[in-house]
């Protein structure tokens, strides 16, 4: 399922604490600092989110954007996602509803065949992706937990995100060593993406506050999937410690027959 978020889209054609002061003064090891960015996540509790993926395959470049709100203790969040218009301007999709939980990610209105009143159950474990690409939205929780495998950092410098200072770093992360390094709830799904990927070696540009907490990570995908697929996923975090409730279906309202691409 790894052409899934692409399928989507062409459908509808920082200072870390004890890392120095506001000085700017670089941090002496980059790479360990971007790698805590998840355990600072999950100190603070939670988090509202803004996501965008940008595609680009065979001269076709669309935009999925998504807003909602993450739980990064209990590990659960719940996304907006919205499709792009089509090339006339008129949006021809309904939004997409994604429950993001350990190990599987709930749709509603993923796509024809499936009854509106239905969710549709996917395990993350089984997607070639991990996750990372096939919602339309690169999951928050394992946005941050991609970063532990990160290396070749470099500190870029302050600046600010929706006017909040924060320290730039750039670099690569590794997707099977974040796998290793990852929390129990998501190493199953970036297990998975290690596998899937063509390449294992993804490139970031990550923003982190002065408590060391993630403001904003732009991950760059690449595979090969009927060509080349270049994939941009930018997660936006604000909001912190605003209270995040996620309700999961019942089992009756899980939709178990066949999906239309």
């Amino acid at each position: 399922m790894l052409a899934a978020g692409v399928t989507l889209a062409v459908a509808a054609t920082g200072a870390c604490a004890g890392a120095g002061g506001s000085d700017d003064t670089p941090p002496a090891d980059p790479a360990a600092v971007v790698r805590g960015a998840a355990d600072a996540l999950a100190k603070t509790g939670s988090a509202q989110a803004r996501t965008a993926m940008e595609m680009a395959t065979g001269g076709t470049r669309v935009t999925i954007r998504g807003e909602g709100g993450v739980d990064f203790k209990q590990r659960m969040g719940q996304l907006l996602v919205m499709l792009p218009a089509d090339v006339k301007g008129k949006a021809e999709h309904r939004p997409i509803t994604e429950l993001l939980v350990p190990g599987a990610l709930y749709m509603k209105n993923r796509g024809s065949g499936v009854p509106d009143d239905k969710w549709v159950r996917v395990d993350t474990t089984t997607l070639a992706d991990g996750n990372l690409v096939t919602g339309g939205a690169t999951d928050p929780l394992v946005a941050a937990e991609l970063l532990r495998g990160a290396q070749e950092v470099t500190y870029v410098g302050e600046t600010e995100v929706a006017g909040t200072k924060v320290r730039h770093y750039r670099g690569t992360t590794d997707i099977g060593r974040a796998a290793g390094s990852a929390s129990p709830d998501v190493r199953g799904a970036l297990a998975a993406a290690a596998k899937g990927f063509s390449k294992d070696t993804v490139p970031f540009d990550a923003y982190l506050d002065e408590q060391g907490r993630l403001r904003k990570v732009r991950h760059r995908f690449t595979y090969v999937n009927n060509g080349v697929i270049d994939v941009s996923s930018t997660t936006l975090l604000y909001g912190f410690g605003t209270p995040v409730t996620v309700v999961l279906p019942a089992s009756a309202d899980i939709y178990a027959g066949k999906i239309a691409d």
